[in-house]
């Protein structure tokens, strides 16, 4: 057996997930200072989503149709600092908008294939994903935390040099990552057709659209709601902070979770979880210790559902095309499924009010329950460590 190349692997996630923590919060301030209008950092910002409705499939299919998986990640983390450097020239809009476009594009291929590279090292260890997953938190919460605290004592640019210094991040790890031998399947001539066509498929990737959906309005407007209702820039921060501590730990837990239970059986409580915490998001606002629990459940609705629905992925989509069901997940998942939660929410935010807008989310959260209850069936739980290895856990 070869050698796991552990810390190879959790840096990358370190600094792929840190990139997020440092993006996602502070850019849209940065583009504000900039003088954009709410309009344009919207169509912006909507460019990391559009991009991953198709950018993970083509580069899968690039993956699984030559095999140089390790030369498609060393590519776009290259192309994707070379455009995010574009924006220490670029201040209108047409410009900007291409160089996002580059950023999100190149950006968006790189984790599935390494979603498939730790896989691969894994072998048959794949309980242990969660241990080298959880660094992507870690560097999430750091990189929210460090460049929110930079940002009280420096200009909104200051973004700019943190995320550069992540992405070149991102860079040295794709450089020294090495590719995994080969594994060779029974079912590795089985075509994407075929396997997209089972019912099983069809019903998580349904699901998975649906969870991600129901973190639409969660994304967008869960700091303004709170900001809404008196709670302070630091407690927002705190909130945050506690919903992805409570998802390190769930990842530290979840090699002792497939060991006792199925991956349908931990789905399914990741999807109960996401009903009851998004009612509670919209209708107990005015709680702090609903607010804490609400951020607790995040560990479950964010945590072990996707390392559960990343170990289903790699079983079912096996051999060559792994790389494609890998994309097919963040696509049509964090892609269409968030996109669409997004744009609802946005919609009848202001209408319909709060506790309506995060009553929709669990709507969705329950219909992806019932996907996985009635299609993706099976036996709840393994009986012994040993069969959570060499059997399929989710039947």
């Amino acid at each position: 057996m070869h050698a796991l190349p552990y810390w190879r692997l959790s840096g990358y996630y370190f600094f792929y997930f840190a990139f997020i923590g440092a993006f996602s919060p502070y850019f849209g301030l940065y583009l504000q200072s900039l003088n954009f209008s709410a309009w344009d950092i919207g169509l912006l910002m909507s460019q990391m989503q559009l991009m991953r409705l198709f950018g993970p499939n083509l580069w899968g299919w690039l993956a699984d149709r030559f095999g140089r998986r390790m030369a498609i990640i060393r590519l776009a983390a290259a192309f994707g600092l070379a455009g995010f450097l574009a924006f220490y020239w670029l201040d209108r809009l047409p410009g900007m908008l291409l160089a996002m476009a580059v950023l999100a594009f190149f950006w968006s291929a790189a984790l599935p294939l390494v979603e498939t590279l730790t896989f691969d090292h894994l072998c048959e260890e794949r309980g242990r994903y969660s241990r080298i997953r959880l660094w992507g938190s870690v560097g999430f919460i750091l990189a929210v935390m460090g460049t929110g605290g930079l940002l009280d004592l420096a200009p909104p640019a200051g973004v700019l040099w943190v995320c550069t210094g992540i992405l070149v991040g991102i860079l040295g790890l794709a450089l020294v990552l090495p590719e995994a031998p080969p594994v060779e399947h029974p079912r590795n001539g089985l075509s994407i057709g075929a396997i997209l066509r089972q019912p099983r498929v069809k019903a998580l990737m349904s699901a998975c659209f649906m969870m991600s959906a129901a973190h639409g309005a969660f994304y967008v407007f869960y700091s303004i709601h709170l900001a809404g209702h008196g709670y302070s820039k630091t407690e927002v921060g705190g909130l945050w902070s506690l919903g992805v501590l409570a998802e390190i730990l769930v990842f530290m837990l979840m090699n002792r979770l497939t060991l006792r239970f199925s991956l349908r059986a931990i789905l399914l409580a990741s999807f109960a979880a996401a009903v009851v915490r998004f009612l509670m998001m919209g209708w107990g606002v005015e709680s702090v210790a609903i607010m804490v629990l609400v951020q607790l459940l995040h560990g479950l609705t964010f945590g072990a559902y996707h390392a559960s629905a990343i170990a289903a992925v790699n079983q079912w989509f096996p051999g060559r095309a792994q790389a494609r069901g890998q994309a097919l997940y963040s696509s049509l998942s964090f892609g269409a499924g968030g996109l669409l939660g997004a744009l609802i929410s946005g919609w009848i935010w202001e209408p319909l009010g709060a506790g309506w807008t995060f009553s929709l989310g669990a709507g969705f959260a329950l219909l992806g329950f019932v996907l996985i209850w009635g299609w993706v069936g099976g036996s709840a739980a393994v009986d012994a460590p040993a069969r959570a290895k060499t059997s399929d856990p989710v039947q």
